[in-house]
């Protein structure tokens, strides 16, 4: 009896498991009931989608000339002007099975796995693929199977133009293909990649043919390396193919799935909502399979390029949309995916400093709107004068000596806002080190260029928009320039001082400059309001020729760079009266909907900055919710991308970011558990990172908080808001019940490595 009640238990145990399992999936899936139609694009593909943070791969056409577009975030055509410029395609793969022509398309995009699997069914034909990128090697797998016999036809492409030399060829038994941009006048530097193909299971005849077999396992092994990888990158991406064995296939496949396992380990949030947890994970995968810390930082469109003529060059635009990707990846524990963030802004350092000297005449760095990596610029205005005029309506090409600032001096400090992201939240003494140096370019920059007029930091000229010549107002635009004390400019202004003295106090050095840097942040102007209705409400700019700045408009997308994202100088715990402000703005959003999804305004940019925001000041969690499951109804791909007409990349982090921000804040180094949630609701989440170098997890369950746990990387003092308030706390430290706390809030020393625990008495 008691061995037929243990064989019960495991039977019950196991389809328990086999429940979750089926479950964990769903959450963890995208499904394709219908070819692509977005692939190829400029923009964001609608295709499947997989990648290592450096190589990414989009499926695009029909069972029947099945697409494989490989992108890399390490191939660009170095060139400075825009188009021509930015982030090239290496090439593509493509597999023909004409007996699937017109057959039923179904794939799934199975992100646990990082998985894209397929299913292509045409009478009594049904072919399965299942296709990935290696996590940790440059390689693409694509492993076919079928129930009948059928013959497949292959070819492997480098694309080619855009003055690319190509060159192609076999190896024994492997097809290699390259692409290169290397005598180009006005290039800064070559690129060369080499992409070779190698076919295991099967024959392929010098015309690409290969016939199939029924129940054949039939894999392609792709190999992709460019200069930027070895510098004997085609050799190596031809040797590597040639020595591609199933071995060696099922031992980075053991790699690749270990690799997956860990990064959703790293943190984890239930809110008891699928489609937000279905699109929260989904953002997860693909800013995952878009950066990887140790490669080239991913452009407007991550490694999914599908043509060379990616909008706005797939370039580094600096006045948010390069930084924003990175904005849910610090609380969600994702630290190493940004270590590649910084060394574009590094590279690009003496250059700026030249356009500082050169044009403004001051000190430190001064950046235009768009770079690359290795000290590229990407927004150079057209060469000819000619050229000038059909793009732009004006035959002046040389505004701002011919480089694209569009009226704005924040493109360079707009990206401090991401380092002191990861400062606060690691307290890492390398990285802060590393960043320092930039920080001081831009600390020298604004000192000279701030004006202290009547007790008060002011600032002359720069832009709460981008302020050009274009077609549509005819190349008539100097009237717009003037504005004085933009919410956006102030505001980040106030984050890099605040955030400077910081670092240095940590880094222990220029402890002279501190005073100077405090009068800064205590004078600098503060944010100009208006009264609208009998309301205060926010103003974008004090004053400017811009009839549109002019207006009382309340916070808005530019704003909250400034003053929530990245600028971090704004909140309830920072100045309750203000944010009293900012919360009234935000309850008039609803107000001026026409339809659903339309709240703050983000289909053309923003989502990532404005529910986040929302959440910062206060307002209700279900409405914002509610808005951001009507947004993405409105504008969002099968691949579970949600989409906005300006850039993508950026929104990738809207959805993690407006849900971790209701969990759990730390901005002020003080910590707030489920700040902003109705705690009707149950939710948990586990290790997600807050400022001052701590893993937080919490649970709420039946309207109260069970607990709060913390580990401590740094052993710094941690500060937070008792998430029991009125009651008294039992601190414990490694299991050991130490110290009872009491108050609304209380800050404790804490060990490197410590674990902690608090619970209410």
């Amino acid at each position: 009896m008691r061995s037929l009640w243990a064989m019960f238990l495991i039977l019950f145990c196991f389809a328990q498991k086999s429940k979750a399992q089926e479950i964990y999936s769903g959450r963890y899936k995208a499904v394709f009931a219908t070819a692509p139609k977005k692939v190829p694009t400029s923009k964001t593909p609608d295709g499947p989608l997989a990648g290592n943070g450096d190589i990414g791969l989009t499926l695009g056409g029909s069972p029947d000339k099945l697409l494989f577009y490989l992108g890399k975030n390490d191939f660009w055509r170095a060139y400075p002007v825009y188009p021509g410029g930015g982030i090239a395609l290496p090439g593509w793969l493509e597999v023909h099975i004409s007996a699937l022509k017109g057959a039923n398309y179904y794939a799934e995009q199975i992100q646990d796995r990082a998985l894209i699997a397929g299913k292509f069914t045409k009478d009594d034909l049904t072919v399965i693929l299942n296709s990935w990128v290696s996590a940790t090697t440059n390689t693409v797998i694509a492993e076919f199977t079928a129930n009948k016999a059928f013959t497949m036809n292959l070819a492997l492409n480098a694309t080619e133009g855009n003055t690319s030399v190509n060159t192609k060829g076999i190896n024994g038994d492997v097809i290699w293909v390259t692409r290169s941009f290397e005598n180009t006048p006005l290039l800064e530097w070559p690129s060369y990649v080499a992409i070779a193909l190698k076919v295991l299971g099967g024959k392929v005849e010098k015309d690409g043919t290969l016939n199939m077999k029924a129940n054949q396992k039939l894999t392609l092994s792709v190999t992709m390396y460019t200069n930027y990888d070895k510098n004997d990158w085609k050799e190596k991406t031809i040797q590597e193919a040639q020595s591609t064995t199933q071995n060696s296939i099922a031992a980075i496949k053991k790699e690749h799935e270990g690799w997956w396992k860990d990064f959703w380990s790293r943190s984890n949030v239930q809110i008891g909502d699928s489609l937000i947890e279905k699109y929260y994970y989904a953002s997860q995968y693909l800013f995952g399979s878009t950066s990887r810390g140790n490669k080239f930082a991913p452009g407007i469109w991550g490694p999914f390029i599908t043509r060379d003529s990616s909008s706005w060059g797939g370039d580094y635009h600096l006045n948010y949309n390069y930084q924003a990707p990175y904005w849910a990846a610090y609380s969600s524990n994702y630290i190493d995916q940004t270590a590649n963030f910084d060394q574009p802004l590094l590279d690009y350092m003496e250059k700026g400093k030249q356009h500082a000297q050169e044009l403004l005449h001051i000190k430190g760095i001064y950046y235009p709107v768009g770079i690359g990596p290795k000290g590229l610029v990407t927004t150079r205005w057209p060469l000819t004068p000619d050229e000038m005029e059909k793009r732009y309506a004006t035959k002046e090409n040389t505004i701002d000596g011919g480089y694209k600032f569009l009226g704005q001096k924040i493109n360079a400090v707009f990206s401090v806002g991401n380092m002191l992201m990861r400062f606060y939240s690691t307290y890492d003494t390398a990285y802060a080190q590393k960043v320092y140096p930039y920080m001081l370019e831009c600390a020298d920059f604004w000192e000279d260029y701030l004006k202290f007029e009547n007790g008060r930091y002011v600032i002359y000229m720069d832009h709460y928009g981008e302020v050009m010549p274009n077609l549509k107002n005819k190349g008539k635009w100097r009237d717009q320039l003037g504005d004085f004390n933009s919410t956006l400019s102030v505001g980040l202004v106030k984050m890099l001082f605040k955030g400077i003295i910081d670092v240095s106090s940590f880094l222990k050095v220029d402890p002279e400059r501190v005073d100077k840097w405090q009068h800064i942040v205590k004078h600098i102007s503060d944010f100009t309001v208006g009264e609208v209705d009998g309301k205060l409400s926010l103003k974008e700019v004090e004053k400017s020729p811009s009839v549109r700045h002019s207006r009382i408009s309340g916070l808005a997308r530019v704003s909250i760079h400034g003053l929530i994202l990245p600028g971090g100088v704004c909140g309830p715990k920072t100045d309750s009266a203000f944010n009293q402000i900012l919360l009234s703005d935000v309850s008039r959003w609803k107000e001026r909907m026409k339809a659903p999804g339309e709240w703050a305004n983000t289909l053309g940019n923003g989502i990532e900055t404005c529910f986040p925001a929302a959440v910062r000041v206060g307002y209700d969690s279900d409405e914002i919710i509610k808005q951001l499951k009507d947004r993405i109804a409105l504008q969002s791909l099968p691949n579970l991308w949600i989409t906005a007409d300006g850039g993508g990349t950026e929104t990738l982090a809207a959805v993690p970011l407006t849900i971790n921000e209701m969990m759990m804040q730390s901005y002020e180094q003080v910590i707030r558990i489920f700040p902003n949630w109705n705690k009707a609701k149950d939710a948990s989440f586990e290790q997600l990172r807050a400022y001052g170098a701590f893993l937080v997890s919490s649970r709420l369950k039946n309207g109260k908080i069970e607990y709060v746990k913390l580990v401590s990387e740094a052993g710094r003092p941690c500060s937070i808001d008792n998430p029991w308030l009125g009651k008294k706390v039992q601190l414990i430290r490694n299991g050991q019940k130490v110290e009872v706390l009491a108050g609304k809030t209380f800050t404790f020393d804490t060990k490197r490595g410590e674990q902690l625990e608090l619970t209410i008495i």
